[in-house]
């Protein structure tokens, strides 16, 4: 009954910023460690971000480091992904997704470890 809705992508030009959201519903928000991933045309899907159920870890993708910020409000069961000096290569699909395995584990980075997704959100970035 898990469902994730990613919201807030769209079209913008280099050097601009978004925040992406993504809503989680129908079970328990804090169970679940979080991630953003993201796939560009022809591309593989690629980790990008993700947070631990309280806040408490982090991790990100080198190439996005500095520049990208995930983080939780776990009073709105939303997961963001606040993005600046968005690149075009960083245009993609941004997906989010829940991880139902033990929080305590070490934060996933490959898709396989996710369990749940969302349906994407489309961010292009024209130079």
């Amino acid at each position: 009954q898990v469902q994730l809705v990613e919201s807030g992508g769209g079209l913008v030009q280099a050097g601009d910023s978004l925040r992406l959201s993504c809503a989680l519903s129908g079970r328990t928000f804090t169970n679940y460690n979080m991630g953003w991933f993201r796939q560009a045309p022809g591309k593989e899907r690629e980790f990008v971000a993700a947070i631990s159920w309280n806040g408490g870890r982090t991790s990100y993708a080198n190439s996005v480091k500095g520049r990208f910020t995930i983080s939780r409000d776990n009073a709105k069961n939303t997961v963001y992904l606040q993005v600046i000096s968005l690149k075009p290569e960083d245009t993609a699909v941004y997906y989010c997704a829940a991880d139902s395995q033990s929080v305590f584990r070490p934060l996933a980075v490959v898709p396989r470890e996710y369990d749940y997704w969302g349906q994407g959100t489309q961010v292009t970035v024209s130079s």
